[in-house]
């Protein structure tokens, strides 16, 4: 990591004191993390997000009080938001595809080894969404599992009314967001430059009322 930069600054989110700790040991062993709250339910988040302004918020699904889901959804309304990681042990998907469309950058699981959750943290950090293999498969599970015909099409609906609103060559890299390729892949497949690819994702975040890829492939998914 760069030495010259600022630690990224984390407040992290759990009704659990012995899993925020453990947490605040593992992260403040990185030079380069810090972490500079903590808080246990989605009400004292706010607080402490607006009065620390931490780049990452590692937030708890399933909380006393304001849950997770809700915490996320306040948080992503305001002005230069913190980036947010949910932390899960796969007992919620619905709430953590909430969260996922709510514009949370990933989740992590709560047994994720120690290293794992360091690098989650850069990643999310960086603006970039972390999704392993395995909370990929839950998340697409829960995505497209049982639905009521009326629920489902409604979804699919809104959806592709969404996306008529995007260019050939925007719907192209929109897909290819959901396919789970990075801006050279999707460069070579549409043989274009890294630079249109990038202007392409700068108009689908506008025109899409987006904050991320995540929800991007989500909507190209709900769309199918």
């Amino acid at each position: 990591m760069d030495n010259d930069r600022e630690p990224v600054r984390i407040v992290i989110v759990d009704d659990d004191q012995l899993v925020r700790m453990a947490l605040r040991l593992v992260l403040e062993a990185e030079p380069d993390l810090s972490v500079v709250a903590e808080a246990a339910d989605g009400d004292a988040a706010l607080t402490v997000v607006d009065e620390r302004r931490p780049d990452v918020v590692l937030m708890d699904v399933r909380m006393p009080g304001r849950d997770g889901l809700s915490a996320t959804r306040e948080l992503l309304t305001r002005p230069a938001p913190p980036r947010v990681l949910i932390l899960t042990t796969f007992d919620s998907d619905d709430l953590v595809l909430g969260a996922l469309r709510a514009g949370a950058l990933g989740f992590v699981l709560k047994d994720t080894p120690p290293a794992r959750i360091i690098d989650a943290v850069r990643t999310v950090a960086e603006g970039n969404p972390v999704l392993s293999p395995v909370a990929t498969a839950r998340v697409i599970a829960a995505a497209t599992g049982p639905q009521s015909a009326t629920a489902r099409s409604s979804s699919r609906e809104a959806a592709r009314k969404q996306l008529s609103a995007l260019t050939e060559r925007e719907r192209d890299t929109a897909r290819a967001i959901a396919d789970g390729l990075g801006n050279p892949e999707i460069a070579g497949r549409l043989h274009i430059s890294v630079a249109t690819v990038k202007a392409h994702i700068s108009n689908l975040f506008a025109k899409l009322a987006v904050e991320n890829r995540v929800q991007i492939a989500l909507l190209v998914r709900d769309a199918e």
